[in-house]
């Protein structure tokens, strides 16, 4: 048939005008494994979780790859991997998906979808939300979109354990949280008041000290008169025969041997008398720089204390003193112990800062008893436990206190006894006033403070350094709640 336009004729016979259309490659179709139904939950929502950067619960990973995957357009017996490929591959970009010959039984492998970047052996990259440990070198992640900021260490500590599992990536045991061994907690605890900022450890022996209420000029003085006055009683006794000197001598001696062995007996009574019967001080009408001494209920402030054996929580202020007996044979508690006496093996003493509201004016004022404050606590222990060769293994609790703390339990005559200032208990203070931008506080004086000549009772006088607390025996009375 001719005619000027093209004609051709179609497979059912018909006659229509224009060329025949050429033959199109056929578009390859791409079947994805279905995704199994989420249920709401991002963490199985593939590609929405990776923007959101969380782990997948079960990976869906294909056949075992070889080294090298050939990239070839063939679909048949190959795994669809929608993504970027790894640098082993190749950095080109694929609109498509790119097939890799998979090796398999029977030359024949199932094909399964996978969504992420491949590594350099053609595997699936494993995400992983640290670092890992066993020379495993952590992928970089795919995210859509910035990566987030990395947050500073806050240094907060928080319970929980680190990580689920009993051992980690490098066979190590992982930290759980739970309760510790009561042992272990102790020596926490110590360990902790030992080095914290904010408790003033105070591991040295209280109380009454001749050396320390006469100067050292005037007793080397007082002992060299003495010499001298034996010598001279002698040596008139024995030329004169007239013993009216070394009668004298020996009667002024005697009067000094026995004030000097009162004071050492009822020194500390003293302190405690002229603490006792100091006034006590109006804060409303208190100077800036005043030396006061206030009375009141005290309460704790950040950092409350616990008593070391009793374990008497809330406490501003703690004592424990483990003291042994020495007789003819026993072992000394320290160098300076005598025999037939008691003396002090070990103490643990410590105070924090604390408020106390004052009775006269109810105004509430800080005590700087922390930090490394001076103090001079006037606060009295009750005996806990005594214990002898014969009832030692009646307490396992002081028994397990001596282990914490290195002691040995051997036949020894030993008596603990604890003193703390807890929560609600009254509390005399004495120091100097000091207000800071409408902060009332009470702080260590800057020189220490005489007591002075107690004639009435002859006792010599003391010296008080730092802030003074005094506080009677409370294990028996009753506290006021706060």
């Amino acid at each position: 048939m001719g005619s000027r336009f093209p004609s051709h004729q179609l497979s059912n016979g018909l006659y229509v005008s224009g060329r025949p259309e050429q033959p199109k490659e056929k578009a390859p179709v791409i079947c994805s494994a279905a995704m199994p139904y989420t249920g709401g939950d991002i963490k199985k929502s593939g590609e929405l979780g990776k923007m959101f950067d969380l782990h997948v619960e079960k990976s869906r990973k294909s056949g075992p790859l070889g080294n090298q995957p050939s990239r070839n357009t063939s679909f048949g017996g190959a795994g669809s991997n929608s993504g970027p490929v790894s640098s082993a591959i190749g950095r080109s970009n694929y609109s498509g998906s790119i097939s890799s010959a998979v090796p398999g039984a029977g030359g024949s492998a199932r094909a399964k979808s996978n969504s992420g970047p491949l590594n350099k052996h053609g595997e699936p990259g494993k995400k992983s939300s640290g670092p890992q440990s066993g020379g495993v070198t952590p992928m970089a992640r795919q995210n859509s979109g910035p990566l987030p900021p990395v947050l500073p260490t806050t240094g907060l500590i928080t319970s929980g354990p680190i990580s689920s599992g009993a051992l980690n990536s490098s066979g190590a045991a992982r930290k759980v949280s739970g309760p510790l061994d009561s042992s272990v907690s102790m020596k926490i605890r110590a360990t902790s008041f030992a080095h914290n900022q904010a408790v003033t450890n105070l591991n040295v022996e209280d109380g009454y000290s001749i050396k320390g209420s006469i100067p050292k000029t005037i007793l080397w003085m007082v002992v060299l008169l003495f010499v001298m006055g034996f010598i001279a009683g002698g040596f008139i006794l024995g030329a004169v025969h007239n013993p009216i000197l070394l009668v004298v001598v020996v009667v002024i001696f005697c009067f000094v041997a026995a004030l000097v062995i009162w004071n050492v007996c009822w020194g500390t009574r003293g302190a405690t008398g002229f603490i006792s019967h100091y006034p006590d001080v109006d804060l409303r009408t208190a100077k800036d720089g005043q030396y006061v001494k206030v009375t009141g209920v005290v309460t704790c402030g950040n950092f409350p204390l616990e008593s070391s054996f009793q374990r008497v929580p809330r406490c501003v202020y703690t004592s424990t003193c483990l003291y042994e007996y020495r007789g003819w044979e026993s072992k000394a508690a320290n160098t300076e112990h005598r025999r037939f006496t008691w003396g002090l093996r070990s103490t643990e003493r410590h105070a924090v800062d604390f408020y106390i509201s004052d009775f006269q004016s109810g105004l509430r004022a800080l005590v700087k008893t922390g930090y490394g404050a001076r103090v001079t606590p006037h606060v009295d222990e009750s005996v806990v436990i005594d214990i002898n060769p014969d009832n030692k293994d009646l307490s396992p609790e002081f028994l397990r206190w001596l282990r914490e703390r290195n002691l040995s339990s051997d036949d020894r005559i030993m008596r603990l006894k604890e003193g703390y200032i807890k929560e609600g208990s009254t509390v005399s203070v004495m120091g100097v006033v000091q207000r800071n931008d409408n902060v009332l506080m009470i702080v260590p004086p800057s020189e220490p403070i005489s007591t002075g000549c107690q004639w009435a009772k002859c006792i010599l006088p003391t010296s008080l350094d730092g802030l003074v607390l005094r506080c009677e025996d409370t294990s028996n009375i009753d506290v006021i709640p706060v």
